[in-house]
């Protein structure tokens, strides 16, 4: 049975600097439609543009993930993201006004805690499920990296890190289900390595970093000279650090938090693709520009699927619009020629159909004896008896009228239906009926399969003894 999509049940306002601009920021997660995704408002900026949480929008992923949308940007959006998708959310609009999502603590725990204070509550719409079917893999070998994502029965992620650090060393982490977000890795902070911190505010990063908001790692021997420098760089006392190891008023959550953290960022980054999915996510040294390429080559992969026809939808317990001595009134045909079973929808535009394909069918006698397949033309002619239904049915007395094929164009087999296949079919008008022309397209579905496709031009015309009439 599928799952609801959820939204925030009541407006949550946060206010924190950004970890990188060092500017105060006041945010605001609200509800969202249906099929929305995650936003973000800019509402500092002029029109308060809106910057949608998709992988095509990433434009940085130094020391974070930022987005852009017509030149308004968002910086550092993984670790609100992962709270969202973590805790099930599937549209959110986050209204901020400022360049970047507050660093708060360094991980998801203020997010989350803020978000089941306020509750989500479900909406009138499934969620979307994407299902892997192959595997995808997204690597760097230059630098050891690879991420890839396996087909399987639920989401699941396995992270592998190392940084070349004794302090650090090799670690492992992995969630078996996004379940464990909230108790397993949400408060997970971010880390830096001490020898990195002069360079990182040098160049404009980590303005608002803190000690309270990063694991800072200590594994290389630094002076009493450059630690004075980093904390008047940073406007804080002069400290003494241990040799190596974690800043001395920092208290683990886990002893593998850092490989931890990186789980919560691929959680972050993974929710850029707008859906949920079946899929075993396994990286090794992952980071932000590993995790967001593989979010957009799965993001490309749901659009080709998304691009493909879909079957009409089809319920066999379901009453038929039209059963069989329906349909014989408005169709002439009869068995063994008569090649539609039930009308199952119609509208103004389209008519859908069933066609149930069975052994006893007079063509497989001949068509072939040891390999039954049903002809192509009698695939053609059931599309077009489909048609005709929907066309007769615009004319107050249909047992006056008949159809005459004129043209046919484009048809395409795409797979052979055979003895046991159910013909789901859709016709569609492409334009207005003139002067009895009619210009469908047709599509043939067995399940979830596109067997065919064509376009027909039909006349529909009075009988030839109501013309003499």
């Amino acid at each position: 049975m599928s799952e609801k999509q959820k939204t925030i049940f009541k407006d949550i306002k946060l206010k924190g600097k950004g970890l990188h601009s060092g500017k105060e920021v006041n945010l605001t997660l609200k509800a969202a439609e249906i099929n929305s995704g995650y936003c973000f408002r800019r509402m500092d900026l002029e029109d308060q543009p809106l910057i949608q949480a998709v992988a095509e929008n990433v434009v940085s992923t130094s020391r974070g993930t930022t987005l852009e949308k017509n030149g308004a940007q968002v910086m550092t959006v993984e670790h609100l993201c992962a709270s969202l998708y973590g805790l099930g959310v599937d549209n959110a609009l986050i209204e901020l006004d400022g360049p970047e999502v507050p660093i708060l603590d360094g991980s998801s725990g203020p997010f989350v805690d803020a978000l089941l204070e306020a509750g989500l509550t479900g909406q009138e719409a499934d969620r979307k499920m994407f299902v892997i079917t192959e595997k995808i893999t997204y690597t760097e070998a230059d630098k050891g990296i690879e991420v890839s994502i396996f087909p399987d029965d639920h989401f699941s992620i396995d992270v592998h890190v190392d940084f070349g650090s004794k302090v650090v060393g090799q670690q492992f982490a992995s969630i078996d289900s996004l379940e464990e977000f909230e108790t397993e890795i949400a408060r997970c902070k971010t880390f830096v390595f001490l020898h990195e911190l002069e360079f990182l505010a040098r160049n404009n990063l980590i303005k608002g970093g803190d000690v309270d908001n990063a694991l800072i790692i200590i594994d290389k021997p630094m002076s009493k000279e450059q630690l004075d420098r980093l904390a008047d760089l940073f406007h804080k006392p002069h400290i003494e650090v241990l040799p190596e190891g974690y800043l001395n008023n920092t208290q683990l959550h886990y002893q593998n938090e850092p490989a931890r953290h990186k789980l919560l960022d691929i959680v972050g980054d993974i929710s850029l693709t707008g859906v949920r999915f079946k899929g075993k996510i396994v990286a090794k040294k992952p980071g932000h520009h590993a995790n967001t390429e593989l979010a957009k080559i799965i993001r490309k992969m749901i659009k080709k699927e998304l691009s493909k026809p879909q079957p009409p939808h089809y319920d066999p317990n379901a009453e038929p619009l039209f059963d069989i001595n329906q349909i014989k009134k408005f169709l002439p045909h009869r068995p063994p020629f008569l090649l539609v079973d039930k009308i199952t929808f119609m509208d103004e535009w389209s008519i859908c159909g069933i066609k149930n394909v069975t052994m006893n069918e007079a063509f497989f006698v001949g068509h072939y004896p040891e390999e039954p397949i049903m002809p192509g033309v009698l695939q053609i002619e059931s599309m077009a008896q489909v048609g005709g239904i929907l066309l007769l049915h615009k004319v107050p007395d249909p047992e006056n009228y008949v159809l005459y094929f004129m043209k046919i164009d484009n048809i395409k087999f795409k797979s052979k239906v055979v003895p046991g296949d159910t013909l789901n079919i859709r016709m569609k008008l492409l334009e207005p009926v003139r002067r009895g022309i009619a210009i469908t397209h047709g599509e043939v579905f067995v399940g979830d399969r596109l067997v065919m496709e064509g376009q027909f031009m039909a006349q529909l015309a009075k009988k030839p003894e109501q013309e003499e009439k």
